[in-house]
């Protein structure tokens, strides 16, 4: 008898000890971390930090000094209604299950942030948090097209340009490769937006300078930087808001976060020694604006691969990052006589896509669990060539729509006077 009380009291303390293992290992799934949280908390406030005011100075000191506070209004308009847009569908669409359609396009699950509770996590982080993360990639994205049509555009094309190609462009891709899309499904390695932020903007940006038409200035009679000092201010600000953009879509305060950085920095450093270089040789003197433009290929270059390599490839990728970037700069408006003004496409697309395709080959598996290989390459490869096609074909659309709607240019004498006065009333600087 007492044998067999010991067996079933034995018995009961093995399933009560389960039990509770199982109860940890469901808890430990869905237990807020306070670290995590508050290093995302942080990463958003850096982030958006750099489209508010690091991408506004840097855009601004680029053009002329009769379009400063054209430039400015562009992005600090487009963030704010991409970010109302963002609660309005933005993050449903690519984030929520789209049901029968939930490998292309999210759904109205979340739209409003509805059916959402207020303290629901997402990972280890409360899904409040990762929505505003979130929403300041939406909010830069957009933003970064500004430099392709500057100095020639109406404010109120921006404004509707930039709204839809929120839904139609930036929506699915984000739900392509971040969202549960096909796309991850077939294992496309972006960990911080190569694809989705820097190829949908660079192309699109790219699309719409080719339907918008080049500044009668162009390409002889075109006024230098008017502010290289503001330029460079601005570019500062993006490279310590990257540290955001990079280390916080490890989405944790973990040694991937840590290495994200790091590989962040030496890509930056590097093309901005080697696009300055170029300058060097081609022009005889080393330029400021020159050297700030190389650290943003860099940055732009590393994002897809900041999650998947080590500081020799980050090395390896600011090299071709500096180069490459500086000689599609020179190709688009000398060769195809394409007035990207400020070099959205060569800068963001090219370094976008150049950086998703060299993470196939040097993704490390010790870091982020991929090994580089041709294999990888390929899926690379499939998910710029999906990503460059819905951008050029969506953005074609949505420009031509806009066009017929309310077109797109300023007349030749608003253009000659300066956007400032003439869209917004007011002038950068009274001297």
């Amino acid at each position: 008898m007492f044998k067999k009380l010991l067996y079933f009291a034995g018995i009961f303390l093995i399933s009560a000890f389960a039990g509770s293992l199982e109860t940890l290992a469901e808890g430990h799934e869905a237990v807020l971390d306070t670290g995590d949280t508050a290093w995302i908390m942080t990463a958003t406030a850096l982030v958006l930090f750099m489209t508010l005011p690091g991408l506004a100075l840097f855009y601004g000191g680029l053009v002329s000094s009769k379009n400063v506070v054209s430039a400015l209004m562009h992005v600090i308009a487009i963030a704010c209604l991409m970010s109302v847009l963002w609660l309005f569908g933005g993050y449903s669409f690519s984030f929520a299950d789209g049901g029968d359609l939930n490998k292309y396009i999210g759904s109205f699950e979340k739209f409003l942030f509805n059916n959402i509770e207020w303290n629901a996590l997402s990972g280890t982080i409360p899904e409040n948090v990762f929505f505003i993360f979130q929403l300041t990639f939406a909010v830069i994205t957009p933003a970064l097209m500004v430099g392709a049509y500057v100095e020639r555009i109406k404010f109120s094309s921006v404004l509707l340009i930039s709204a839809i190609w929120l839904f139609v462009v930036y929506a699915p891709v984000t739900h392509w490769v971040w969202g549960g899309g096909w796309l991850a499904d077939l294992g496309v390695l972006d960990f911080a937006g190569g694809l989705v932020v820097h190829t949908t903007a660079g192309v699109s940006a790219l699309v719409i300078a080719i339907l918008l038409g080049n500044r009668s200035e162009f390409p002889n009679r075109v006024q230098p930087p008017h502010n290289p000092g503001l330029v460079m201010v601005g570019a500062c600000m993006l490279w310590v808001g990257w540290f955001g953009f990079n280390g916080g879509s490890a989405l944790a305060a973990n040694a991937n976060a840590g290495m994200a950085m790091l590989v962040t920095h030496i890509a930056a450093a590097t093309a901005s020694l080697t696009w300055m270089a170029i300058e060097w040789y081609k022009n005889g003197k080393p330029g400021l604006v020159g050297l700030v433009t190389g650290t943003i290929a860099g940055l732009a270059t590393i994002t897809p691969a900041s999650g998947f390599v080590d500081p020799k490839s980050a090395f390896i990728i600011g090299l071709l990052a500096g180069s490459i970037c500086w000689y599609f700069s020179v190709l688009i408006k000398q060769t195809f006589n394409i007035d990207d003004s400020l070099d959205v496409f060569a800068v963001h697309g090219v370094g976008g896509m150049l950086g998703t395709l060299m993470v196939g080959f040097l993704a490390s598996e010790s870091i982020g669990g991929t090994a580089g290989s041709w294999e990888q390459a390929k899926v690379q490869i499939t998910g710029v060539l999906a990503v460059a096609a819905l951008s050029i074909v969506g953005t074609y659309i949505i420009v031509k729509i806009v066009q017929a709607l309310i077109g797109l240019r300023v007349s030749g004498k608003e253009a000659q006077d300066g956007l400032d006065i003439t869209t917004h009333g007011e002038r950068g600087y009274h001297l």
